[in-house]
């Protein structure tokens, strides 16, 4: 769906600031034009009240009044004309100067007084225009044709019965109504003009925050999660900061908590396949292993029950035929049983502090059957006589160590040789057992005479049922499970083994921890923290 035309938040703050002070503004010229005038008038109206009073009270006083006296003590701050007329001394008090300006006064007052009626038509020079009146003054608006001049009036008497005139040129006033205005719109304009360019920061400093919480829900909407709204403020949109931080945090938990359980959830899913595909894998190589014996032992056996044998020694030769077979299905079954302990952690580590040398030289003695019938020829290193006593399981030890001596004597060359050394590293920072001092690492090599074993098939001897010769595995009843017990034992204590080729022949080897039976206390550290990599 096609997105429409968007129009930012900056440009409506801005049109909406500027109708509102573009509205105000036209809002008072409007209100100016019509209320200056009334205004003005009212203030004048007032103005000239003042000076009424102002001179009743200074003409109440017992003493000679001058006109300098009248100009300079009378509040007039409208600046009117004032005539004071004593009809008993035939006597004026004014503030005007001018003898014509005078006349022309007094013969207005003449005139008031003999048309004191308001409009008369009798009288066609003036025109007035009566606003209020009160028993001792009048207020009004005179105009005078003759002139052509229109004046603001307050007539009367003052409480000593002097006549009073106040008279403002109401020309003057409305000289001041235009310059007021031409001011006000000035004013007005200027005030816009700043409205606008306040309103350009304003609406930048509104909408920045706001656009900034934009890009931030655009990113979140992306899945950034790690964004973070700087944001100090303690208004709404601090507020509204505060709460999409939360937000991000919160989804960003929730999404790391999913994707450790699809993590978990897909390791699960490729052990489950992984364990189907080694069940698969397991049955298969059970099947091909047992094929064989089975086969065997069914032929002889349906051989002694049809008596297609006739001598005893055929006989003989066929029952042993069977029995061997099934020792061999024997060992392999408990061979798979015995790895399945280990693998499965049924059969748990019970290390103990026992003698390797003792142990190795056992084996060696124990299967000296074995050395004849290979016509192989052992080699034991001259540091085998000395007592190196090592921390670990010793059933599981004398099965690893059995498993690669056995290994070794069947693929040596006839005649071969097959020599066992050891090689110690002692640890730069000891730990303290149950039994003892674990004070260094050693390595046991057992070494053969014979064929190497392909480079790219010597990390998979170690898999169980994997055979690099099988035809010869065959010949002397191997099943392939031996290493893959050697590996396990091995996991199982956390140290290491392997396997390398060296000219005429391949070593095998596997770490064991060296142990020192003493009563000292040194540096305590936490148990399998030793450093068990070692060179091969």
């Amino acid at each position: 769906m096609k997105k429409s035309k968007r129009t930012s938040i900056r440009t409506k703050i801005t049109l909406s600031l500027v109708a509102t002070i573009l509205i105000m503004v036209v809002m008072s010229c409007a209100i100016t034009m019509i209320f200056i005038k009334k205004y003005f008038y009212h203030s004048m109206e007032q103005m000239l009240l003042d000076t009424y009073n102002s001179c009743n009270k200074l003409f109440g006083r017992d003493e000679d009044i001058d006109s300098k006296e009248l100009a300079n003590d009378v509040i007039n701050q409208s600046g009117a004309m004032i005539f004071i007329f004593d009809s008993v001394n035939m006597h004026v008090y004014t503030t005007v100067n001018e003898e014509a300006a005078v006349y022309n006064n007094l013969s207005f007052i003449a005139d008031y007084f003999n048309y004191s009626g308001g409009k008369n038509p009798d009288n066609p020079k003036i025109k007035r225009k009566q606003i209020e009146k009160t028993d001792k003054y009048d207020i009004q608006i005179t105009n005078d044709r003759n002139t052509g001049n229109s004046y603001y009036d307050v007539v009367g008497f003052l409480d000593n019965g002097f006549v009073v005139i106040i008279r403002k040129p109401i020309s003057s006033v409305d000289s001041t109504i235009v310059t007021s205005l031409k001011f006000f719109l000035l004013v007005f304009s200027v005030v816009a003009l700043l409205g606008f360019v306040m309103v350009y920061f304003i609406s930048n400093a509104v909408a920045k925050p706001i656009k900034n919480l934009a890009s931030v829900a655009n990113r979140m909407a992306q899945l950034d999660l790690d964004v973070k709204v700087d944001h100090a403020s303690n208004d709404e949109i601090g507020e509204l900061a505060d709460s999409m931080n939360e937000m991000s945090y919160q989804l960003r938990n929730t999404l790391t908590e999913l994707q450790q359980a699809n993590a978990k959830l897909q390791t699960d899913i490729d052990e489950k396949v992984q364990i189907d595909e080694m069940r698969k894998e397991f049955l298969s190589h059970v099947s091909h292993e047992l094929k064989t014996p089975i086969a065997l032992i069914q032929g002889y056996a349906e051989g002694l029950k049809d008596n297609v044998i006739e001598d005893d020694e055929s006989k003989e030769f066929y029952c042993d035929v069977i029995l061997d077979e099934a020792g061999k299905m024997n060992k392999l079954v408990r061979q798979l049983l015995d790895l399945n302990e280990l693998e499965f952690g049924v059969d748990r580590v019970h290390p103990v502090v026992f003698d390797i040398d003792a142990l190795i030289k056992n084996v060696v003695d124990s299967s000296s059957i074995l050395v004849e019938q290979n016509h192989a020829e052992v080699e034991l290193a001259d540091e085998l006589n000395d007592v190196c006593n090592v921390y670990a399981d010793e059933f599981m030890i004398e099965q690893v160590f059995t498993n690669y001596f056995t290994n070794a004597l069947h693929y040596c060359n006839d005649g071969g040789k097959v020599r066992v050394w050891t090689a110690n590293k002692d640890y730069d920072q000891p730990r303290r057992t149950e039994d003892g001092l674990v004070t260094g690492n050693l390595r046991v090599f057992v070494y053969d005479e014979g064929p190497n074993i392909p480079d790219d098939e010597l990390d998979k001897v170690f898999i169980k049922f994997y055979k690099v010769d099988k035809a010869r595995t065959r010949e002397y009843g191997g099943s392939g499970i031996g290493l893959s017990i050697v590996a396990a034992s091995m996991a199982a204590h956390n140290k290491n083994y392997g396997v390398y080729n060296v000219e005429n022949g391949v070593v095998f080897y596997f770490d064991l921890d060296i142990i020192q039976q003493d009563d000292g206390e040194p540096e305590m550290i936490p148990e399998n923290s030793a450093d068990n990599t070692s060179e091969q």
